[in-house]
């Protein structure tokens, strides 16, 4: 039996070692340093114990709101009443209350508003309960209820038990019950916000264009909102032509016409890829139309022309973007400053970091900072030109 044991226990102890010297380690300094506790430490401790405190229901609230029913309520006494509770505590107790008293049975409306409650209080498992009770009544369901459960799911971050909801729905015999363009564009929304990189965004955008392709299937018409989450979707996932082609499909084989969202995320996605010709055919278009690119678009593509070698128009598109009022990030300076330094020109890139610091364009904090930056480029060569 040692025998046994010992090859497990030699797994085991440096594990054991490792860990023991971690925690002691950690017991020390939690002990004897002087140090506060840093910012993270604190938010981690702070949500771990608001976690752990269950609230408690407020009773004299709580016989209050049932003394506002009359002997013999509704559901749309009870409904009005829970609607002017703000404690969603008070609210599900009411609820539950309700539940017990002979001759009450609860109904689409009464459903709908505890869903809403618990929802927008984020008390998801309560919530949890009220779904699973709605889902046992085949009679009670409404495109509108079912839209809402799935909105919270998806706020919740809980995208399987949504897409279960939206599954439901295409599959229930009451035509009432059947997904909208809500439905399709609430999941667009939580698809689209799942990514951190093009990998990532990839994987899911092949999500999106299958509920996109089902919603045309069904004769559901996208809406602007649905084909601006197409767009969005392939620019994240660098598909920047399919994004063009629904784009170009906008007006002519859906009823949309392009807004400002949609030449924004288009000359984003282009310049993140080189296209300054397309992104700046866009533009010129884009405003054409009475819009102006957000400041994203415009950092995106001054930073895209001064990196293709375009200077002089970056520069151009610089003051355009200061004076139509959008804001430039301390990287479009940089971009475009090293880009004057890298044709030989520090002088005119000092001149021009000069006046925009006149200009309280750039602070004076930002101002050394660009300096030090272009010294630390191009040495000490430039040195003098740059101060």
């Amino acid at each position: 039996m040692r025998k046994l044991l010992n090859p497990i226990k030699c797994l085991i102890q440096p594990q054991i070692n490792l860990h023991s010297k971690f925690s002691s380690n950690a017991i020390l300094c939690s002990f004897y340093s002087t140090r506060a506790p840093s910012i993270f430490f604190r938010r981690r401790i702070g949500k771990s114990s608001k976690a752990n405190i269950k609230p408690t229901l407020d009773e004299p609230t709580f016989s209050w709101a049932v003394s506002q029913l009359p002997p013999r309520f509704n559901n749309e006494e009870l409904c009005n009443v829970i609607t002017l509770q703000d404690n969603p505590l008070v609210c599900l107790e009411l609820f539950k209350w309700a539940t017990q008293q002979p001759r009450f049975r609860h109904d689409l409306s009464t459903y709908h508003i505890m869903v809403k409650k618990l929802g927008s209080a984020k008390m998801y498992e309560e919530m949890d309960d009220v779904v699973n009770q709605v889902l046992v009544v085949p009679c009670v369901g409404s495109e509108a209820l079912y839209n809402t459960i799935v909105y919270y799911y998806t706020e919740a971050r809980q995208l399987t038990k949504a897409v279960n909801i939206f599954k439901l729905m295409k599959n229930s015999r009451n035509l009432e019950c059947r997904p909208s363009i809500r439905t399709y564009n609430i999941l667009f929304t939580a698809f689209l916000s799942r990514g951190k990189n093009a990998y990532i965004n990839h994987m899911y955008m092949e999500t999106i264009r299958c509920l996109f392709k089902q919603m045309v299937n069904d004769r559901i018409e996208p809406d602007i909102f649905s084909l601006n989450s197409m767009i969005k979707g392939y620019v994240l996932s660098n598909h920047v032509n399919d994004a063009l082609r629904i784009f170009h499909q906008m007006g002519v084989v859906y009823s949309c016409q392009p807004n400002s969202f949609s030449y924004d995320y288009l000359i984003h996605g282009l310049c993140a890829q080189g296209r300054t010709n397309n992104a700046r055919e866009l533009c010129d278009e884009m405003k054409k139309k009475g819009f102006v690119p957000i400041n994203r678009s415009y950092n995106s593509l001054v930073n895209a022309l001064a990196l293709n070698g375009e200077v002089d128009e970056a520069v151009n598109h610089l003051w355009e973007m200061i004076e139509k009022q959008r804001s430039v990030d301390f990287i479009t300076y940089r971009t475009v400053l090293d880009e004057i330094c890298r044709r030989g020109q520090a002088g005119e890139a000092m001149k021009l970091l000069k006046e925009l610091q006149d200009k309280d364009l750039v602070d004076g904090h930002s101002y050394t900072k660009l300096c030090y930056v272009l010294e630390d480029d191009f040495g000490n060569s430039n040195r003098n030109r740059l101060r």
